[in-house]
């Protein structure tokens, strides 16, 4: 886009717990209006019956009975049974229930009725809990992410211009060292607006002509954190280069590959010299990734203009520096024609010869929000995850088409919830007869929920890299809140992505993982190279059809892991609606056991690490 995109609960990690807890109820029975003398007492008011089979025994004792006691069980969810064992004459009886994944996972309420010959009744309340079955195996999945890795590296963005450039400023006594923490790689800095360094191409050239103030107020500071190597993306061109609010490339391409080139030359190679001045970078530390322009498919270019872009611009800047890397593409992926990638791709991976792709291409990238409405419901954005699957898969299929490209990895270089942003009336950008609302699921515990679901996705379909759009902003879009400098949500949630799936020494193995329901959970097994186990469970599970930045429903999973073989510790990690946001959520300790068992009570995430 070419304006800035800114503007209940404990958890439980427990082991399987026997259901053979006493808990008595009390109640009074009855007899066509005659008071009862029965009581009935439950071994425990909850049952858990994992979508596995595995039955949940209940113990019902009846007292106080005059003849032969029958028990039943009534509001038993489809695709759940119940098994009663009584002996003869005795008062009480094993109940079982099964379910199978035929029985959504949720919690429902029972009723437990114990009658005896006499017409004597007592009912007691029982609460049934279908929890998400799983076993972890020890094979890797080859079919996943890049030959059974996943290379999936974690990122954020900023985009220098003149309501943004003094954050690092403001904040000298917290950054860089929170966005050091965060382990981003290669940060992205998309520079607009005034920041846009070039202001002009006088003739004679003037000094003035230049100025990389607002620019480098971030980038500098970037250069100097985290990996010491951001992708600068090559956003827009100058204002004096467009028409009509679009890159005039009719007349100023070889203007922009030129300018391209002196960006090149001013971070890498000592600078340049304009209108008799050295414009040169304060820091040595070079950019080595470069993005040619942002979302040129929304942005008035053609596919055809932007091919003939990048076969010129590309080329400019390989005779400045020939170690540079580029990603290619950056789309605009999203629900209207001009955002399907099948509209871009077939273009771009003719042959060189045929009008295609000629110059280099290191990495092809694209930008993925599940909205574009703060209207839209929890259930709509999390329904658009596997499209955004079916899309990089689609990327990966073309790219194979040529041989030079076949290898070239998928970047999603742009992610969040929405990407809508109020426009100058104070309207959605989007909508322009709504007024515009932030959408506060960019950091909410909804957030907790979606972010994982989506990197677990993503980089199961092969997927390379996740930036998060973007790091310093507000509560729709940041990480770290622009005004304040403190953190949201989103960045812890980020930072332990980042943590738990480490890419060096090597990316971890996606593990084999049969689970019984994934419309309302997300669950990702790895092994990394240290022999550790990471068990991942998101609980996205929506209360509500209609709820928007709803709390979600509680989940509970068992997964089992006694296919894995023996550990010697392990801990959890939870990220939900009230994790400390200064802090951070930090792991704990647990006990070892075949089989684990992990309850949310809303959207959030879990993480069990086991080591050997």
């Amino acid at each position: 886009m070419n304006h800035p995109k800114q503007a209940r609960y404990q958890i439980l990690f427990s082991w399987l717990v026997p259901l053979s807890l006493a808990m008595t109820a009390c109640g009074s029975g009855s007899n066509s209006g005659v008071p009862g003398t029965l009581n009935l007492s439950l071994s425990s008011s909850m049952a858990l019956a994992p979508q596995d089979g595995t039955p949940a025994k209940i113990i019902a004792t009846v007292s106080g009975n005059s003849g032969t006691v029958t028990f039943t069980v009534s509001g038993l969810p489809a695709g759940t049974v119940s098994n009663v064992a009584q002996q003869s004459g005795s008062a009480s009886a094993s109940i079982a229930l099964s379910s199978s994944a035929n029985t959504p996972a949720g919690t429902y309420s029972l009723k437990l009725t114990a009658s005896d010959s006499n017409g004597f009744s007592v009912s007691r309340n029982l609460t049934l809990l279908v929890a998400v079955a799983g076993m972890v195996g020890v094979t890797v999945d080859q079919a996943q992410g890049v030959n059974g890795k996943l290379q999936q590296f974690m990122s954020t963005s900023f985009q220098p211009a003149e309501w943004d450039y003094q954050f690092f400023q403001n904040h000298p006594a917290s950054e860089p060292a929170q966005l050091n923490m965060l382990g981003s790689q290669h940060i992205r800095l998309q520079g607009l607006s005034q920041a846009i360094p070039m202001k002009a191409n006088s003739n004679p050239q003037q000094a003035t002509d230049w100025d990389f103030t607002k620019l480098d107020a971030v980038v500098q500071p970037v250069l100097s954190a985290a990996d010491h190597s951001p992708e600068f993306q090559i956003a827009f061109a100058p204002a004096f280069m467009n028409a009509n609010g679009a890159f005039d490339i009719a007349n100023h391409l070889n203007d922009f590959a030129n300018y391209c080139a002196n960006l090149v030359r001013y971070y890498n190679t000592g600078g340049f010299t304009w209108g008799g001045q050295l414009f040169k970078s304060a820091t040595p530390n070079r950019i080595t990734w470069w993005g040619i322009f942002n979302e040129y498919n929304i942005n008035g270019l053609t596919p055809a203009q932007y091919l003939q872009m990048y076969n010129t611009v590309v080329p400019a800047m390989l005779a400045v520096d020939p170690t540079i890397k580029f990603s290619a593409l950056e789309l605009s992926d999203f629900d209207f024609q001009e955002g399907d990638p099948r509209n871009n791709l077939p273009s771009f991976v003719q042959p060189a010869n045929a009008g295609g792709v000629s110059a280099p291409v290191n990495v092809v990238s694209t930008h993925f929000y599940s909205s574009c409405d703060q209207q839209d419901s929890d259930a709509k954005i999390f329904a658009t995850i596997p499209g955004f699957v079916n899309d990089v898969k689609y990327f990966y299929q073309e790219l194979k088409l040529r041989q030079d490209l076949a290898t070239v990895p998928v970047w999603v270089t742009e992610n969040n919830v929405n990407a809508d942003f109020a426009n100058s009336s104070g309207n959605s950008t989007c909508t322009p007869t709504k007024k515009f609302v932030p959408d506060l699921r960019g950091t909410s515990a909804f957030f907790a929920a979606w972010r994982p679901y989506v990197f677990s996705q993503l980089g199961r379909a092969g997927n390379q890299a996740l930036y998060h759009w973007d790091y310093d902003s507000d509560a729709q879009f940041g990480e770290v809140d622009y005004s304040s400098g403190s953190k949201h949500l989103s960045y812890w949630v980020d930072y332990w992505l980042a943590q738990m799936y480490p890419q060096t020494p090597a990316p971890p193995d996606i593990l084999s993982l049969t689970i019984t329901e994934t419309a309302t959970v997300e669950t990702l097994a790895t092994k990394n190279s240290d022999g550790s186990v990471l068990l991942m469970a998101a609980d996205r599970a929506v209360l509500s059809p209609s709820d928007n930045n709803g709390t979600g429903d509680a989940r509970t999973v068992i997964l089992d892991i006694s296919a894995l073989g023996n550990f010697t510790s392990a801990s959890q990690l939870n990220i939900v609606a009230t994790s400390d946001l200064t802090s951070g959520p930090q792991p704990g300790p647990i006990a070892l056991a075949p089989k684990l068992t992990v309850t949310l009570p809303g959207y959030g995430v879990s993480f069990l690490l086991l080591k050997p």
